[in-house]
């Protein structure tokens, strides 16, 4: 039988409303928290949590 975990709020560490397995793989999934109303991209392998951090927008300047 395959383990499951709730996913965990990589901000304030609270569940979310999904449920992880061990096999589960997830590439640039936006996870949204409904405590902290935040949505962050993350990275799953094998229970690994990974959060991407994007670059903020820069100007161009001629």
């Amino acid at each position: 039988m395959k383990k499951n975990e709730w996913l965990l709020c990589p901000i304030c560490g609270n569940k979310t409303r999904l449920h992880i397995r061990e096999d589960m793989v997830l590439e640039n999934f936006p996870l949204y928290c409904p405590k902290c109303k935040q949505e962050t991209l993350i990275n799953i392998r094998q229970f690994n949590i990974s959060v991407i951090t994007e670059p903020d927008a820069q100007t161009q300047s001629r």
